[in-house]
Parts: C-alpha cells; sequence; structure tokens
C-alpha cells in the first residue's frame, strides 16, 4: 500500500507541475490522430473503389491494362504500408527523402509529416477495409442497379457506397483508436505528442514510472470516450429499432421514393381522424360500385327484356 500511496502522490506532483505540457500533448495527439483518420479514410475509400473496378475480357486492351496497373499499384502500396512498422515509416519518409533528394524535398512543417505519415498508413488498412466492405455487399444490388440502367459510378455512390460504410464504420472507428495510440511513434520526428512529454517529463526529474502511470490513464482515457462516441454513431446510423410498413401503393415503396407523411398531420395514416376519413372514403367508393353493379343488373334486364319482346313480335308476325 506504501507504493500506491508513493506512486499516487508522485503522480499528483507531477500533474500539478506539468498539467500543461500534458494536456497540450493529448490535444496534439487528438488532433493529429482525428485528421490523419480522416485523410486515411480517403485515401482508403478511393484505394478501395479503384480495387474494385470489374472488367471483363470484352473491354478494350487500354481499359483492362490500366485497370491491372491501377490493382497493382494499389496492392504494392497496402503491402508495404501494412508490412511495415510505423515509426519505421517515419524515419524513412521525414530523414530519407531529404537524404535520397540532397534535401529537395523535406519538411519545414512538422504537422505535416506527421498527419502523411499517419494518414497514409491508416490508408493502406483503409483499403482493405473498404474492399472487403464493398464485397460484402450483396452482388444482386449490383445487377439490380444495372438493370434499371444506372452506370457503375452511379451504382456505387447511390447503392454500393452508402451500405458498405455501415459495415466499415467499426473498423473506421478501430483505426482511430490505433492511431490514437499509434502516434506515440511520431517523437522519432520530434513531433510533441502526448507520449513525447512524457519523456521529455521524465528527462527532467526521473520519475519515470508515475509519469508512464499518467500517460496509461491520458491514452486509456481518451480511447475510451472514442469508443463510446463510435458506439453512439453505429446506433445512430442503426435507426430505430421499429419500422412502419407502407401497405399501399407497394410499386411507390419498392421504388423508395414513399415518404411516410409526419406525425399529428391529416395524412398521417396513423391519425384517428385520418383513419376515420379513411374508412368513409372507402365506404363511399364500396357504395359506388355496388350502385354501379345493381346499375349494371338493371340494364343487363332491361336488354334482356327488350330482346324477348323483339323475339315475340317475329313470332307473331
Amino acid at each position: 500500500m506504501e507504493q500506491f500511496a508513493q506512486l499516487g502522490s508522485d503522480m499528483v506532483r507531477l500533474w500539478s507541475q506539468y498539467s500543461g505540457s500534458y494536456l497540450n500533448g493529448i490535444k496534439n495527439t487528438l488532433i493529429l490522430a482525428v485528421v490523419a483518420t480522416l485523410i486515411g479514410c480517403l485515401i482508403g475509400f478511393v484505394c478501395g473503389v479503384l480495387n474494385t473496378i470489374p472488367y471483363t475480357k470484352s473491354d478494350s486492351l487500354p481499359k483492362r491494362f490500366l485497370l491491372k496497373l491501377i490493382r497493382i499499384i494499389v496492392r504494392v502500396y497496402v503491402e508495404i504500408f501494412r508490412g511495415t512498422p510505423m515509426v519505421l515509416q517515419a524515419v524513412f519518409i521525414y530523414y530519407g527523402l531529404p537524404y535520397f533528394s540532397n534535401n529537395a524535398l523535406r519538411f519545414d512543417n512538422i504537422w505535416a509529416a506527421a498527419i502523411l505519415i499517419v494518414s497514409i498508413n491508416t490508408g493502406a488498412y483503409m483499403a482493405e477495409t473498404v474492399r472487403g466492405g464493398i464485397i460484402s455487399v450483396d452482388p444482386g444490388q449490383t445487377e439490380g442497379a444495372k438493370a434499371i440502367g444506372m452506370t457503375h459510378v452511379q451504382t456505387m455512390v447511390s447503392v454500393i457506397l452508402p451500405q458498405a460504410f455501415r459495415n466499415i464504420v467499426p473498423q473506421i472507428g478501430n483505426n482511430f483508436i490505433i492511431n490514437i495510440k499509434d502516434t506515440s511513434v511520431m517523437f522519432i520526428i520530434s513531433f510533441t505528442e502526448f507520449f513525447a512529454i512524457h519523456r521529455t517529463v521524465v528527462g527532467s526529474n526521473y520519475l519515470y514510472f508515475p509519469s508512464a502511470a499518467i500517460e496509461m490513464v491520458g491514452y486509456l482515457t481518451m480511447t475510451l470516450i472514442a469508443s463510446f462516441l463510435l458506439r453512439l454513431l453505429e446506433k445512430k446510423l442503426d435507426g430505430n429499432d421499429s419500422y412502419d410498413l407502407v401497405q399501399v401503393d407497394a410499386l411507390t415503396m419498392s421504388a423508395g421514393t414513399y415518404n411516410y407523411p409526419g406525425r399529428g398531420t391529416p395524412f398521417d395514416e396513423r391519425n384517428p381522424e385520418a383513419q376515420k376519413s379513411m374508412l368513409r372514403e372507402e365506404l363511399r367508393r364500396q357504395a359506388e360500385r355496388d350502385t354501379a353493379v345493381r346499375e349494371g343488373q338493371k340494364a343487363e334486364t332491361r336488354r334482356a327484356h327488350g330482346n324477348e319482346t323483339r323475339n315475340q313480335d317475329g313470332g307473331d308476325q
């Protein structure tokens, strides 16, 4: 218990002395993680869509060659950045580019370098995630879209991607949480994020374990809050648990153009007044149909009676 008490005392002392630095590191970590995840998702969506463009032997040779080349480039990019640690990617991009270009290519802004490194790493993972999300959509969706004359772009934008996006939201959240933690390797390029503050504090007072405990609590808090917000987003995308099915005009419902009237409006089928009005209208229509049937029967009776009279007159003659 004495060790825990001493640890708590050291943590309080470090936080009271370096709280501003720790909070600044948390802010930089979150900004980097959010921006890099968004850019990485964009890269992943582009690569995933390009990697799933279909082609057949009947297509022209230039089209097939271009699509195969794109798939090779995407595959090489994905395998390289998924198969190497981010810390080494940071070293090769931040220090390697100036080295091999004789300082012609270098980063004057540390933020730009950090965002680029984390973004392209995230994009490599998201490319495969998006490809899997697109493949997971029932092929009948694509066939149906083609049957009504939609192009591949229209099919992807209006049919496939909205469904694929819901399927890959958990993985997007997973990548965001990973980025919160993996930004800790950006200290290698002197980026001041949360873990870099820990190294600075330890270098000043040598209280390694208390500072590491503060880092642990900070990272855990950030990831738990991110997980909670992402679960709220998933629940929002799932929509309501109950659905109202349209009982009339099935063609409109299947076409996806039906908008259910708002509650309390005169057109709301769930409104008691509207239900009474619909019942009265249905009764009126039934009465009109009954009247039409009776009129038709009377007309048929008169027509049959007239034919019988003519037949009798002809017989008398």
